[in-house]
């Protein structure tokens, strides 16, 4: 009874009553963790563009080289090309080719400058106008132009023609388009506004209250010109001459459409071998050669432009 009776005393805790515990109330539903996108890789873009690429142009390109390393006739591989740079049309081809680029583009950075000068710094009215005009010139074709100096100065132009009227002669004496001399004023007329063009955009950037302080010192025109503008264009001038000095060794339209039988550039051999003499492996070599001298004189342009932030 007495062991009942401390029982009776001490409860026991395991039969103690626990608090309950509520529940915490629902949330809202949690959306799934978001799948990051797929990323492309880099190779699946560059792949389309290197394709066309290579089909286009690599691989007519590598054609050519092969056709040059491998004539028709037999022989080693080099033969074709000892061939072609000792024979005589080559190496006059070659200087034909250099003194008309050469020329051309000294004279369209003389005639470009000049042109440009005033028309960025001579108030005259249509001076906006002629400045478009030029960026719409730059499209056309270059035998276009050639065809309008034939119109003008051609056998039966309308120089030669207004001479015939006044003289009574039986021709005018304006011969030159047919020699070299006209195939360098050809050139020089349709290449300068490739000079004008970044000279006029640099000279837009020229700073006038340098002109003002010029002038307002007594400087005349020509010391301007020689000290403040010139020191400024001068980037823009290495830059325009660069890339009518490639476009020059490349031209083919203004050499044919003028007519010019004795003058024989790069690419007018090239025709010849090609077209009328059906010498395909000679004509692969001088388009390769001019391949190699056309990418150099790019990458000196590309080079110059950079410097002059063109």
């Amino acid at each position: 009874m007495a062991e009942l009776a401390g029982n009776l005393r001490e409860p026991a805790a395991a039969t103690l009553p626990t608090p309950a515990v509520r529940a915490a109330p629902p949330g809202p539903p949690q959306a799934p963790p978001a799948r990051r996108p797929r990323t492309v890789p880099a190779w699946l873009w560059t792949a389309p563009p290197l394709a066309v690429l290579a089909l286009v142009f690599l691989y007519p390109l590598a054609l050519v080289v092969r056709q040059s390393l491998s004539p028709e006739s037999g022989g080693g591989a080099l033969d074709a090309y000892a061939s072609v740079f000792a024979s005589g049309g080559f190496r006059e081809a070659l200087g034909t080719t250099v003194w008309l680029a050469v020329g051309a583009t000294v004279g369209c950075l003389v005639l470009g400058f000049a042109l440009a000068l005033v028309i960025a710094f001579v108030p005259f009215p249509g001076s906006k106008a002629v400045a478009k005009f030029i960026d719409v010139f730059l499209s056309f074709p270059s035998f276009l132009v050639t065809l309008a100096l034939l119109f003008i100065y051609g056998t039966v132009g309308m120089a030669n023609g207004a001479w015939s009227e006044l003289t009574g002669a039986a021709e005018g004496p304006f011969h030159f388009l047919a020699t070299p001399w006209g195939v360098l004023l050809a050139e020089i007329t349709y290449f300068t506004p490739f000079v004008m063009r970044p000279l006029l955009a640099a000279f837009s950037q020229l700073d006038t209250a340098q002109l003002e302080v010029a002038s307002s010192l007594g400087a005349k025109p020509a010391r301007i010109v020689r000290r403040v503008i010139l020191p400024e264009a001068l980037p823009a001038l290495a830059a325009g001459g660069s890339l009518v000095l490639v476009m020059c060794l490349n031209e083919f339209g203004i050499v044919l459409f003028t007519g010019a039988k004795d003058v024989t550039t790069l690419p007018m051999l090239i025709y010849g071998k090609a077209i009328l003499e059906s010498d395909y492996s000679a004509a692969c070599v001088v388009a390769v050669v001019n391949i190699a001298i056309s990418v150099g004189l790019f990458g000196l342009y590309r080079v110059v432009s950079k410097r002059a932030g063109a």
